[in-house]
Protein backbone atom coordinates (compact mmCIF):
# COMPACT_ATOMS: atom_id res chain seq x y z
CA UNK A 1 0.00 0.00 0.00
CA UNK A 2 3.10 2.39 0.82
CA UNK A 3 4.45 2.32 -2.78
CA UNK A 4 0.85 2.53 -4.53
CA UNK A 5 0.09 5.31 -2.18
CA UNK A 6 3.77 7.19 -3.26
CA UNK A 7 2.56 6.68 -6.86
CA UNK A 8 -0.39 8.64 -6.21
CA UNK A 9 1.26 11.22 -4.46
CA UNK A 10 3.27 11.53 -7.15
CA UNK A 11 1.05 11.96 -9.79
CA UNK A 12 -0.45 14.45 -7.64
CA UNK A 13 2.83 16.37 -7.43
CA UNK A 14 2.71 16.50 -11.23
CA UNK A 15 -1.07 17.29 -11.41
CA UNK A 16 -1.02 20.25 -9.09
CA UNK A 17 -0.70 23.85 -9.24
CA UNK A 18 -0.83 25.04 -5.71
CA UNK A 19 0.17 23.75 -2.31
CA UNK A 20 0.14 20.06 -1.79
CA UNK A 21 -1.36 18.77 1.00
CA UNK A 22 -2.47 15.34 2.51
CA UNK A 23 -6.17 16.73 3.18
CA UNK A 24 -6.12 18.09 -0.57
CA UNK A 25 -4.94 14.82 -1.87
CA UNK A 26 -7.50 13.05 -0.09
CA UNK A 27 -9.76 15.58 -1.53
CA UNK A 28 -9.11 15.22 -4.81
CA UNK A 29 -9.71 11.64 -4.49
CA UNK A 30 -13.00 12.06 -3.35
CA UNK A 31 -11.92 9.98 -0.22
CA UNK A 32 -10.83 7.16 -1.81
CA UNK A 33 -7.43 7.31 0.13
CA UNK A 34 -7.53 9.18 3.79
CA UNK A 35 -5.27 11.92 4.45
CA UNK A 36 -3.85 9.59 7.39
CA UNK A 37 -2.98 7.38 5.03
CA UNK A 38 -0.94 9.91 2.75
CA UNK A 39 0.63 11.39 6.28
CA UNK A 40 1.80 7.94 6.92
CA UNK A 41 3.25 7.35 4.16
CA UNK A 42 5.50 10.94 4.17
CA UNK A 43 6.28 9.97 7.79
CA UNK A 44 7.78 6.60 7.26
CA UNK A 45 11.57 5.74 6.65
CA UNK A 46 13.27 8.29 4.45
CA UNK A 47 14.04 7.74 1.19
CA UNK A 48 17.49 7.89 0.38
CA UNK A 49 19.85 8.12 -3.12
CA UNK A 50 19.56 4.49 -3.02
CA UNK A 51 16.53 4.42 -3.37
CA UNK A 52 16.37 7.16 -6.38
CA UNK A 53 18.75 4.79 -8.06
CA UNK A 54 16.11 2.13 -7.69
CA UNK A 55 13.56 3.51 -9.19
CA UNK A 56 15.71 5.53 -12.07
CA UNK A 57 17.72 2.75 -13.09
CA UNK A 58 14.81 1.15 -15.71
CA UNK A 59 14.55 3.96 -17.96
CA UNK A 60 18.39 5.08 -17.57
CA UNK A 61 19.10 1.42 -18.42
CA UNK A 62 16.93 2.20 -22.00
CA UNK A 63 18.85 5.52 -22.60
CA UNK A 64 22.35 5.29 -21.04
CA UNK A 65 25.20 5.16 -23.94
CA UNK A 66 28.95 6.49 -24.60
CA UNK A 67 27.27 9.72 -25.58
CA UNK A 68 25.96 10.51 -22.00
CA UNK A 69 27.55 12.96 -19.14
CA UNK A 70 27.27 13.01 -15.34
CA UNK A 71 26.63 16.54 -14.20
CA UNK A 72 27.75 17.58 -10.72
CA UNK A 73 25.50 20.63 -9.60
CA UNK A 74 23.64 22.38 -6.36
CA UNK A 75 20.72 24.18 -5.91
CA UNK A 76 18.90 25.56 -3.05
CA UNK A 77 15.32 25.36 -2.42
CA UNK A 78 14.15 28.32 -0.85
CA UNK A 79 12.12 28.06 2.72
CA UNK A 80 12.12 30.96 4.16
CA UNK A 81 9.09 30.62 6.60
CA UNK A 82 10.13 27.56 7.49
CA UNK A 83 11.32 27.00 11.19
CA UNK A 84 15.10 26.57 10.98
CA UNK A 85 16.30 23.01 11.62
CA UNK A 86 19.67 20.37 10.37
CA UNK A 87 17.90 20.26 6.89
CA UNK A 88 16.68 23.77 6.32
CA UNK A 89 19.08 26.20 7.27
CA UNK A 90 21.03 28.89 6.00
CA UNK A 91 23.11 28.41 2.88
CA UNK A 92 25.30 30.82 0.90
CA UNK A 93 23.58 31.29 -2.49
CA UNK A 94 26.27 32.35 -5.19
CA UNK A 95 23.80 33.53 -7.71
CA UNK A 96 22.30 35.82 -5.35
CA UNK A 97 25.57 36.95 -3.86
CA UNK A 98 24.19 35.82 -0.27
CA UNK A 99 22.86 33.01 2.10
CA UNK A 100 19.37 32.29 1.91
CA UNK A 101 17.45 29.72 4.42
CA UNK A 102 16.39 26.63 2.94
CA UNK A 103 16.84 22.84 1.45
CA UNK A 104 20.72 23.10 -0.14
CA UNK A 105 21.26 19.79 -2.25
CA UNK A 106 23.73 18.25 -4.79
CA UNK A 107 22.61 15.95 -7.73
CA UNK A 108 24.19 14.00 -10.08
CA UNK A 109 22.28 14.44 -13.50
CA UNK A 110 23.09 11.69 -16.18
CA UNK A 111 22.26 13.69 -19.27
CA UNK A 112 22.30 12.37 -23.22
CA UNK A 113 21.13 13.98 -26.14
CA UNK A 114 17.29 13.14 -25.36
CA UNK A 115 16.86 12.92 -22.10
CA UNK A 116 18.16 13.90 -18.49
CA UNK A 117 17.95 11.86 -15.34
CA UNK A 118 18.78 12.46 -11.90
CA UNK A 119 20.62 9.45 -10.62
CA UNK A 120 21.47 9.97 -7.03
CA UNK A 121 21.38 13.10 -4.99
CA UNK A 122 22.78 14.26 -1.56
CA UNK A 123 21.28 16.99 1.13
CA UNK A 124 23.33 19.38 2.77
CA UNK A 125 22.79 18.59 6.12
CA UNK A 126 23.91 21.17 8.96
CA UNK A 127 23.31 19.36 12.81
CA UNK A 128 26.51 20.98 14.41
CA UNK A 129 27.77 24.67 14.91
CA UNK A 130 30.77 26.15 14.61
CA UNK A 131 31.32 30.04 16.50
CA UNK A 132 33.59 32.34 14.34
CA UNK A 133 36.46 33.46 15.58
CA UNK A 134 36.33 37.05 15.10
CA UNK A 135 32.75 37.98 15.55
CA UNK A 136 32.11 35.36 17.87
CA UNK A 137 28.61 34.53 16.20
CA UNK A 138 27.68 30.76 16.27
CA UNK A 139 26.61 29.23 12.54
CA UNK A 140 25.19 26.10 11.26
CA UNK A 141 27.90 23.63 10.06
CA UNK A 142 27.57 21.02 7.25
CA UNK A 143 28.72 17.46 8.19
CA UNK A 144 30.87 16.96 4.95
CA UNK A 145 31.69 19.72 2.38
CA UNK A 146 30.81 19.89 -0.66
CA UNK A 147 33.16 18.25 -2.85
CA UNK A 148 33.00 15.44 -0.70
CA UNK A 149 29.02 14.89 -1.85
CA UNK A 150 30.48 15.95 -5.34
CA UNK A 151 33.11 12.44 -4.93
CA UNK A 152 30.61 10.46 -3.57
CA UNK A 153 27.91 10.72 -5.92
CA UNK A 154 30.38 10.16 -8.67
CA UNK A 155 31.67 6.99 -7.32
CA UNK A 156 28.34 5.38 -6.80
CA UNK A 157 27.74 6.31 -10.61
CA UNK A 158 30.59 4.33 -11.41
CA UNK A 159 29.86 1.49 -8.96
CA UNK A 160 26.06 1.47 -10.09
CA UNK A 161 27.65 1.11 -12.79
CA UNK A 162 26.58 4.10 -15.38
CA UNK A 163 27.99 4.38 -18.70
CA UNK A 164 29.62 8.05 -19.35
CA UNK A 165 33.00 9.63 -20.21
CA UNK A 166 33.19 13.29 -19.17
CA UNK A 167 32.39 14.84 -15.82
CA UNK A 168 30.56 18.45 -16.30
CA UNK A 169 30.35 20.97 -12.84
CA UNK A 170 30.52 24.69 -12.42
CA UNK A 171 33.66 26.42 -11.01
CA UNK A 172 32.64 25.52 -7.02
CA UNK A 173 33.01 21.68 -8.11
CA UNK A 174 36.27 22.48 -10.34
CA UNK A 175 38.82 21.53 -7.40
CA UNK A 176 42.16 20.08 -8.19
CA UNK A 177 41.43 17.23 -5.79
CA UNK A 178 38.08 16.45 -7.55
CA UNK A 179 39.85 16.65 -11.07
CA UNK A 180 42.67 14.05 -9.45
CA UNK A 181 39.47 11.94 -7.87
CA UNK A 182 37.96 11.83 -11.55
CA UNK A 183 40.77 10.87 -13.37
CA UNK A 184 42.81 8.61 -11.18
CA UNK A 185 40.22 7.37 -8.81
CA UNK A 186 37.30 6.72 -11.54
CA UNK A 187 39.07 6.75 -14.84
CA UNK A 188 36.60 9.45 -16.41
CA UNK A 189 37.57 13.07 -17.71
CA UNK A 190 36.47 16.00 -16.83
CA UNK A 191 35.40 19.28 -18.61
CA UNK A 192 35.37 22.28 -15.86
CA UNK A 193 35.63 25.87 -16.34
CA UNK A 194 38.09 27.71 -14.22
CA UNK A 195 38.62 30.86 -11.94
CA UNK A 196 40.64 33.05 -13.80
CA UNK A 197 42.79 33.46 -10.43
CA UNK A 198 43.72 30.30 -10.84
CA UNK A 199 47.24 29.33 -11.04
CA UNK A 200 49.02 27.52 -13.62
CA UNK A 201 51.91 26.53 -15.63
CA UNK A 202 52.77 26.48 -19.45
CA UNK A 203 54.56 23.60 -19.13
CA UNK A 204 55.61 20.60 -17.00
CA UNK A 205 59.29 22.26 -16.74
CA UNK A 206 57.69 25.47 -15.00
CA UNK A 207 55.28 23.04 -12.68
CA UNK A 208 58.18 21.50 -11.46
CA UNK A 209 59.93 24.96 -10.70
CA UNK A 210 56.82 26.19 -9.22
CA UNK A 211 56.72 28.81 -11.66
CA UNK A 212 52.58 29.62 -11.39
CA UNK A 213 50.86 32.90 -13.00
CA UNK A 214 47.53 33.75 -12.65
CA UNK A 215 45.02 32.71 -15.31
CA UNK A 216 43.64 36.02 -16.30
CA UNK A 217 47.36 37.24 -16.80
CA UNK A 218 48.30 34.32 -19.75
CA UNK A 219 47.31 35.76 -23.01
CA UNK A 220 45.29 33.51 -25.30
CA UNK A 221 43.56 33.96 -28.12
CA UNK A 222 39.49 32.83 -28.45
CA UNK A 223 39.15 29.48 -30.37
CA UNK A 224 42.30 28.16 -29.62
CA UNK A 225 43.51 25.72 -26.96
CA UNK A 226 46.88 25.45 -25.13
CA UNK A 227 48.04 22.28 -22.73
CA UNK A 228 48.82 23.87 -19.34
CA UNK A 229 49.62 22.36 -16.01
CA UNK A 230 46.92 23.25 -12.83
CA UNK A 231 48.62 23.77 -9.55
CA UNK A 232 47.89 20.72 -7.94
CA UNK A 233 46.58 18.53 -10.86
CA UNK A 234 49.66 16.25 -11.76
CA UNK A 235 48.08 15.63 -15.60
CA UNK A 236 48.08 18.23 -18.31
CA UNK A 237 45.24 19.60 -19.10
CA UNK A 238 43.93 21.01 -22.36
CA UNK A 239 42.98 25.27 -22.06
CA UNK A 240 40.02 26.70 -23.86
CA UNK A 241 38.44 30.35 -24.11
CA UNK A 242 35.40 31.57 -24.60
CA UNK A 243 34.32 34.77 -25.13
CA UNK A 244 30.33 35.70 -24.62
CA UNK A 245 27.64 38.11 -24.51
CA UNK A 246 25.47 38.54 -21.30
CA UNK A 247 21.77 39.38 -21.39
CA UNK A 248 22.95 42.95 -20.06
CA UNK A 249 25.50 43.00 -23.51
CA UNK A 250 28.48 42.94 -20.89
CA UNK A 251 30.87 40.53 -22.10
CA UNK A 252 31.98 37.63 -20.30
CA UNK A 253 34.64 35.01 -20.55
CA UNK A 254 34.50 31.32 -19.68
CA UNK A 255 38.14 29.30 -19.04
CA UNK A 256 37.03 25.57 -19.92
CA UNK A 257 39.81 22.88 -19.13
CA UNK A 258 39.87 19.13 -20.19
CA UNK A 259 42.01 16.11 -18.95
CA UNK A 260 41.33 14.75 -22.59
CA UNK A 261 43.99 16.56 -24.25
CA UNK A 262 43.16 15.54 -27.49
CA UNK A 263 39.88 17.71 -27.55
CA UNK A 264 40.00 20.70 -29.80
CA UNK A 265 38.19 24.13 -29.10
CA UNK A 266 34.68 23.11 -31.17
CA UNK A 267 34.57 19.88 -29.10
CA UNK A 268 35.04 21.11 -25.50
CA UNK A 269 32.88 23.88 -25.53
CA UNK A 270 30.10 21.61 -27.29
CA UNK A 271 30.51 19.29 -24.64
CA UNK A 272 30.25 22.15 -21.93
CA UNK A 273 26.98 23.36 -23.46
CA UNK A 274 25.27 19.80 -21.86
CA UNK A 275 26.11 21.45 -18.62
CA UNK A 276 23.44 24.02 -19.11
CA UNK A 277 20.55 20.63 -18.72
CA UNK A 278 21.33 20.75 -15.10
CA UNK A 279 20.00 24.29 -14.77
CA UNK A 280 16.61 22.98 -16.71
CA UNK A 281 16.27 20.14 -13.99
CA UNK A 282 16.13 22.55 -10.81
CA UNK A 283 14.19 24.67 -12.73
CA UNK A 284 11.59 22.06 -13.54
CA UNK A 285 11.99 20.40 -10.30
CA UNK A 286 10.77 23.29 -8.29
CA UNK A 287 8.14 24.37 -10.29
CA UNK A 288 6.85 21.39 -12.15
CA UNK A 289 6.99 18.84 -9.63
CA UNK A 290 5.80 20.80 -6.63
CA UNK A 291 9.08 20.92 -4.53
CA UNK A 292 8.44 23.71 -2.69
CA UNK A 293 4.94 23.45 -2.15
CA UNK A 294 4.75 21.50 0.61
CA UNK A 295 3.82 22.24 3.82
CA UNK A 296 5.69 19.56 5.72
CA UNK A 297 7.18 20.27 9.66
CA UNK A 298 9.28 17.33 10.43
CA UNK A 299 12.72 16.39 8.79
CA UNK A 300 11.56 12.86 7.85
CA UNK A 301 8.45 14.22 6.12
CA UNK A 302 10.36 16.98 4.12
CA UNK A 303 12.66 14.34 2.88
CA UNK A 304 9.91 12.25 1.56
CA UNK A 305 8.80 14.97 -0.03
CA UNK A 306 11.74 15.85 -1.53
CA UNK A 307 12.02 12.52 -2.95
CA UNK A 308 8.88 11.99 -4.11
CA UNK A 309 9.58 15.56 -6.23
CA UNK A 310 12.35 14.08 -7.76
CA UNK A 311 10.38 11.07 -8.71
CA UNK A 312 7.61 13.46 -10.14
CA UNK A 313 10.03 14.99 -12.54
CA UNK A 314 11.71 11.60 -13.70
CA UNK A 315 8.11 10.83 -14.33
CA UNK A 316 7.64 13.79 -16.44
CA UNK A 317 10.84 12.88 -18.62
CA UNK A 318 9.51 9.91 -20.52
CA UNK A 319 6.54 11.98 -21.04
CA UNK A 320 8.30 14.81 -22.41
CA UNK A 321 9.68 11.71 -25.03
CA UNK A 322 6.16 10.10 -25.82
CA UNK A 323 4.47 13.48 -26.28
CA UNK A 324 7.80 15.54 -27.56
CA UNK A 325 6.49 18.10 -25.09
CA UNK A 326 8.70 19.66 -22.75
CA UNK A 327 7.79 19.85 -18.90
CA UNK A 328 6.72 23.24 -18.85
CA UNK A 329 4.36 22.54 -21.63
CA UNK A 330 2.95 19.13 -20.32
CA UNK A 331 2.63 21.17 -17.13
CA UNK A 332 0.54 23.97 -19.42
CA UNK A 333 -1.43 20.91 -21.03
CA UNK A 334 -2.51 19.81 -17.69
CA UNK A 335 -3.46 23.23 -16.30
CA UNK A 336 -5.45 24.29 -19.55
CA UNK A 337 -7.25 20.73 -19.38
CA UNK A 338 -8.36 21.71 -15.45
CA UNK A 339 -9.38 24.87 -15.98
CA UNK A 340 -11.73 23.79 -18.85
CA UNK A 341 -13.18 21.23 -16.36
CA UNK A 342 -13.64 23.79 -14.00
CA UNK A 343 -15.67 26.00 -16.81
CA UNK A 344 -17.96 23.17 -17.41
CA UNK A 345 -18.44 22.76 -13.69
CA UNK A 346 -19.18 26.42 -13.49
CA UNK A 347 -21.65 26.46 -16.35
CA UNK A 348 -23.08 23.51 -14.79
CA UNK A 349 -23.77 25.74 -11.60
CA UNK A 350 -25.15 28.34 -12.75
CA UNK A 351 -27.61 26.77 -15.44
CA UNK A 352 -28.07 22.79 -14.59
CA UNK A 353 -31.47 22.55 -16.54
CA UNK A 354 -28.96 23.28 -19.73
CA UNK A 355 -26.45 20.97 -18.83
CA UNK A 356 -28.94 17.64 -18.32
CA UNK A 357 -28.94 15.39 -21.76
Amino acid sequence: MKNDTLEIYVDYLISSFNATTATDLSNVLDGDISHDVVTRMLASSAQTSKDLWLRVKPLVREIEGEDGVLIIDDSILEKPSTDESPLICYHYDHCQGRSVKGINFISALYHNPAVSLPVGVHRVMKPDYETHPKTGKRKRKALFTKNHYCRDLLAQAVKNPLTFRYVLTDTGFASSENMMFIYHELKRQVVMPLKSNRNVALSLDDKKRGHYHKLNTRPMETGMTREIWLEGVDVPLVLAKQVFTNEDNSMGILYLVSSDIDLSYDRITTIYKKRWNVECYHKSLKQNASLGKSPTKTRTTQTHHFFASLYAYIKLEPLKIKTKLNHFALKNKLYIKAVQQAFEALRELQNPAECVT
